[in-house]
């Protein structure tokens, strides 16, 4: 089943995607790198995964952003990403820690940009509480 079809054309030098709001450039140099943006899929996704699963278990929780970091594998030529890490910074209060916590554990199975991802990319998710 086919949800959506985006459309990426050749732009003055780089490629683009037609958004409603503008053209994403997609080179780094001019805007964000498909990795930049694949990772960047991934970071945002989780997030809604987490701040759902947070309410879903009664969790009251703001989270403030979300950092995303990630590895590529300089063993192979095109250097894939091997590994992407997610760290929420949360507001909860601090009795719901632990809770939220092992909350983490079900961004993963339940996001489907990661599910998408090779099953070699490592994903990591933390919680920073402020």
């Amino acid at each position: 089943m086919t949800v959506e079809t985006l459309t990426i054309h050749q732009g003055s030098d780089k490629f683009e995607m037609t958004t409603p709001t503008g053209n994403w450039v997609l080179a780094r140099e001019k805007g964000y790198s498909p990795v930049q943006m694949l990772v960047s899929a991934v970071a945002a996704c989780g997030g809604y995964v987490y701040a759902s699963v947070l309410e879903n278990s009664k969790v009251e929780a703001e989270i403030e952003k979300i950092e995303v970091s990630y590895d590529r594998d300089d063993n192979k030529k095109a250097q894939p990403v091997s590994a992407i890490h997610i760290q929420f910074y949360a507001k909860i209060a601090e009795a719901d820690h632990d809770k939220a916590t092992r909350c983490l554990k079900l961004v993963s199975p339940n996001c489907p940009v990661i599910q998408s991802l090779d099953p070699a990319i490592e994903v990591t998710e933390t919680v920073t509480f402020i």
